[in-house]
């Protein structure tokens, strides 16, 4: 589906949801948007969108960054709303707690498939026309 900037996709309907929001709305949602935007932070939250639930260790061995680095980002998700945590004994695990975050990463993820999917079949044409030429 395309569209051109400002403009709504032929097939979705207006509706209230799509009206333009309020400007602290907005603010909000690029603050969001900024904290996920951090490659670190969203290695983090990609690894508990993936497992559901993880130690601080074991997320340091995942992102491969010194126990300190991984435990602020923690911190910072956490005081926004995206991570929530528990404590077991000595361990702390952190999981997800914004549900709307798997529906969001999904829908991104989905979008960069296609656009690489779009990409490679342009890529494909040209070659097969440049092949075709010589």
């Amino acid at each position: 589906m395309t569209f051109e900037p400002g403009t709504r996709p032929v097939d979705q309907p207006a509706t209230a949801q799509q009206s333009a929001l309020p400007p602290k709305v907005v603010e909000r949602v690029a603050d969001r948007f900024r904290l996920l935007g951090d490659p670190t932070r969203l290695r983090l939250v990609n690894a508990l969108h993936a497992e559901g639930e993880l130690s601080v260790g074991d997320l340091v061995k995942r992102v491969g960054m010194s126990y300190g680095a991984v435990s602020k980002q923690l911190s910072m998700l956490r005081a926004h709303g995206i991570l929530d945590r528990r404590r077991e004994g000595t361990r702390i695990y952190y999981l997800i707690s914004d549900p709307s975050l798997g529906a969001l990463c999904d829908a991104v993820c989905k979008g960069i498939r296609d656009d690489w999917a779009a990409w490679g079949a342009s890529l494909e044409g040209e070659l097969t026309v440049d092949t075709d030429h010589r």
